[in-house]
């Protein structure tokens, strides 16, 4: 036969769930916030290469622009 359990232990156990699920979605959140944080210095650093090469290269505006859109 099962064993029964009482209202204010299972509460407890309640509690102590939404706590811990509480915890866990803050550092969830902490996480991913921080990873797109870093995903964004990671895509600004190759926005600021793309652009010191294209100011660098010889090629016309044009040019760039056709050798861009050859893959579309």
């Amino acid at each position: 036969m099962a064993r029964q359990i009482s209202m204010e232990a299972l509460e407890a156990k309640i509690e102590k769930a939404q706590q811990s699920v509480i915890r866990t979605k803050e550092a969830y959140d902490s996480a991913t916030a921080e990873l797109k944080k870093l995903l964004d210095k990671r895509d600004a650093l190759k926005r600021d290469e793309i652009m010191a090469a294209v100011v660098k290269s010889k090629k016309s505006y044009d040019e760039i622009m056709k050798f861009l859109a050859e893959d579309a």
